[in-house]
């Protein structure tokens, strides 16, 4: 029996011919990352265990959420984390340059083929490069950071067949919530999402990258696509280290089939307070924003920017809502600078703040209120997750974020687009 890409990386890495589902396998891991909200308890428990990780040129640190804290107990995290650096000698250090799962890829630390662990539930964005990327708690980082391995069930593997001719109004998120509107927040438990179709391969890296990242809101273990000449160019410009791209067999079998058509598809919004509480974007249109909020490690990079500035150009944002926008990454913000990108949102009205995650999980610069309604482009809009737990939190694209946030209301973006 054939296996599928999240099996045969598993294979690769416990030095098995085969696995299967079900299987416990000790694997070695390639690469293994922490961000500061991890900190305190991975230095304790590492101090008990060793003075020294298993390789320092295969660990990161980043500092992401807490960028710039915004209390005390966050900055002494961020001390801490800097303390960690500096104590255990990682070379990979990436303070305050933007979000993790956005960092990463682009510093050439994601190759094809590899296992990655990650102490952010969102570690399973790294999947759009072909890799098994799967998200830890803090003792199983502890012993990972340690011995460079740990130990796995191999999951069932859902394969998702995207097909059909991509609307210029549709991109990855209004793709993934039609997907997590079939497979619902638990579709997906302990599986890993297998993506492809004929759809996928005309995908963007940027939209792809979206796929994988909301794959852990279906409870996916891991999401993972196989690699094509787009993202092999990609990790090549980005890195010298060799690397083998994995392909799954034409028998592997699948836990289950879910077909997606999207010649049909039409802007879609989560509603509060589920990510999987779909309805077109003309259900729900009129409703009153607070907040329009485009950021993220799920719609923070240059496409994200790049379809945000063409709805927002000429055209000005109400006094009743307020536009936040925070690049995914430094990279990523100098680029739109460069290409005029963030003239265009400061001239619309908009408020344009650092690389980091921002409000995304309640954190600082954007917190809601009582009773405020928010647009984001996150992935998860549950009660209290930004803010007040009266606040309504809806979830798309950032094209109709973007369209919301002109408006002052819910709006379907093509209505701007096509103007």
């Amino acid at each position: 029996m054939g296996m599928t890409l999240t099996e045969k990386i598993f294979a690769r890495a416990s030095g098995k011919d085969s696995v299967k589902p079900g299987d416990i396998v000790n694997a070695n891991l390639d690469f293994a990352v922490m961000q500061e909200i991890s900190t305190p308890a991975v230095y304790k428990g590492l101090k008990e265990l060793t003075n020294a990780l298993w390789d320092v040129d295969r660990v990161a640190v980043v500092i992401d959420h807490f960028s710039p804290p915004s209390a005390p107990w966050k900055a002494q995290n961020v001390k801490e984390t800097i303390q960690f650096v500096e104590e255990y000698g990682v070379k990979n250090f990436y303070p305050h340059q933007g979000i993790m799962h956005v960092v990463l890829p682009e510093k050439g630390h994601i190759r094809p083929g590899e296992l990655i662990i990650g102490s952010d539930s969102h570690s399973v964005t790294l999947g759009a490069f072909g890799a098994v990327a799967v998200s830890i708690g803090a003792p199983e980082l502890v012993y990972a950071f340690a011995k460079g391995s740990l130990w796995f069930k191999v999951p069932e593997t859902i394969l998702v067949r995207i097909d059909g001719k991509l609307n210029p109004a549709i991109v990855g998120k209004d793709i993934m919530l039609a997907v997590l509107k079939e497979l619902g927040i638990s579709g997906a438990l302990y599986k890993a999402l297998e993506f492809t179709g004929t759809a996928i391969k005309e995908m963007s890296i940027d939209s792809r990258i979206t796929l994988t990242n909301m794959s852990i809101e279906a409870g996916a273990k891991n999401g993972i696509i196989e690699p094509d000449e787009k993202i092999v160019n990609y990790v090549k410009q980005r890195t010298k280290k060799p690397f083998t791209v994995v392909r799954p067999d034409s028998d592997a079998k699948y836990s289950r089939v879910l077909n997606i058509d999207i010649s049909q598809l039409t802007p879609l919004v989560a509603c509060p307070h589920r990510p999987d509480n779909m309805k077109p974007v003309s259900e729900v249109e009129g409703i009153h924003v607070d907040q329009a909020f485009l950021g993220t490690c799920t719609n923070a990079r240059l496409e994200d920017l790049r379809l945000a500035a063409k709805i927002l150009k000429n055209r000005k944002i109400p006094y009743n809502t307020r536009f936040l926008i925070f690049p995914g990454s430094v990279e990523t913000y100098q680029n739109a600078l460069r290409e005029g990108i963030i003239d265009v949102f400061l001239e619309a009205g908009a408020i344009v703040c650092n690389s980091s995650c921002g409000p995304c999980g309640g954190g600082h610069m954007g917190v809601l209120g009582d009773g405020d309604v928010c647009i984001s482009s996150g992935s998860r809009n549950f009660k209290g997750r930004m803010g007040s737990p009266s606040a309504q939190v809806y979830l798309g694209s950032s094209a109709t974020v973007a369209a919301s946030a002109v408006m002052g209301q819910i709006t379907d973006p093509r209505k701007l687009l096509n103007d």
